[in-house]
């Protein structure tokens, strides 16, 4: 019997063509992929989870790909994932998604070295959670600091887990502060 029973997804996208100052000629685009499960530990202490995390890597593929066919492989700049547990479930439950959303994406965008940020909370039907997002291929691309909002009305309810992946086509419209530029990237560590 499958752990993922799938009750809904969503796709939102972002377009972002200003944020004060002129239009930008490449707007920016940041989507997300979520998808509610029923969660099969809800209410009780599971105390081996790898399985669950080992099954959600299908579920991070079909997310990732999504967003690579929304966005194009090539367009894809930053990107995250986020797991927002309903009340009856425990964090650790959302922390499965750290090595199967992640793992998903860098297998879909061809291994990118950065870190993938992350964001999770176990909380009430209709959280909103901001989810972090940088440069894919070294961290510290201070213009590609940015964040996405992610949630679903009606989830996730008190036994469910809502997961989230998200991607972005680049930094942040007007960005103007400095730091380590994308173009400037030399170590290929996934950090500079």
């Amino acid at each position: 019997m499958s752990l993922i029973e799938i009750r809904k997804r969503s796709l939102t996208i972002e377009t972002t063509y200003h944020e004060g100052g002129p239009a930008v000629a490449e707007p920016l685009k940041m989507a997300a992929a979520c998808a509610v499960i029923r969660n099969p530990y809800a209410g009780r202490y599971e105390p081996d989870l790898l399985p669950f995390m080992a099954e959600l890597r299908s579920l991070g593929t079909t997310l990732a790909q999504e967003l690579v066919d929304t966005l194009g492989r090539d367009n894809v700049e930053v990107y995250s994932k986020a797991a927002i547990v309903g009340v009856d479930g425990e964090m650790e439950h959302g922390a499965v998604w750290h090595e199967a959303g992640g793992w998903a994406m860098r297998s879909v965008l061809g291994d990118p070295k950065a870190i993938v940020p992350a964001a999770k909370a176990v909380a009430g039907t209709g959280y909103r959670l901001m989810v972090p997002v940088h440069y894919i291929h070294a961290c510290y691309v201070r213009s590609h600091f940015n964040s996405i909002e992610v949630g679903i009305q009606d989830a996730p309810r008190p036994k469910e887990i809502l997961f989230a992946l998200v991607m972005g086509t680049g930094g942040r419209v007007h960005s103007r502060l400095g730091g380590l530029t994308k173009d400037k990237v030399s170590v290929h560590d996934g950090q500079r």
